[in-house]
């Protein structure tokens, strides 16, 4: 009895992580070369980014600014409105990344585990937003109205898990 005990109290700080828990919040780092700048509200890639970065940040510049709206986005074509796994997804798929749309809960298994080089996305049951280039893409947490848009301002994340494409 006495071993399961220690047994159980050495697997719990392993059972906390696996959960996702200790996800540390976006935090914008500018990295010449590396990271996406925002010039009025839209983002640039660097120049020597992968073209699934540039087509990424081309797709978020062309919903950027749209009003959010849950449910919206979720078809395979353009919107009026996105909430923020449409607005995910139209990113990705756009940079042909995903096939389809997936819900935040979905956006839990995407890609790989981790925090990505290029793109990483940020997911739990409820939410999701995504960094391309550094730059956070989010439909919350930002200044002004809710709804898809480029920032560099730092958010909580707590709860989320990181996930990648492969090979970015």
């Amino acid at each position: 009895m006495r071993i399961m005990s220690l047994r159980v109290l050495l697997l719990l700080p392993l059972l906390a992580l696996l959960a996702g828990c200790g996800c540390p919040g976006y935090t914008y780092r500018y990295v010449p070369g590396r990271t996406a700048t925002l010039v009025g509200g839209y983002a640039e890639a660097p120049a020597d980014a992968p073209p699934q970065v540039h087509a990424a940040i081309a797709a978020g510049n062309r919903i950027a600014g749209l009003p959010y709206c849950y449910g919206a986005g979720h078809g395979l074509g353009e919107d009026s409105a996105y909430d923020c796994s449409g607005a995910a997804s139209y990113i990705l798929r756009n940079a042909g990344l995903l096939r389809g749309v997936r819900t935040s809960r979905e956006f839990r298994r995407y890609g790989e585990s981790g925090e990505g080089e290029w793109i990483t996305v940020w997911a739990k049951r409820g939410h999701v937003f995504c960094s391309v280039a550094g730059l956070r893409f989010d439909t919350g947490w930002t200044k002004g109205p809710r709804g898809p848009k480029w920032t560099p301002r730092d958010r909580p994340a707590d709860g989320c898990v990181m996930r990648h494409p492969v090979g970015l």
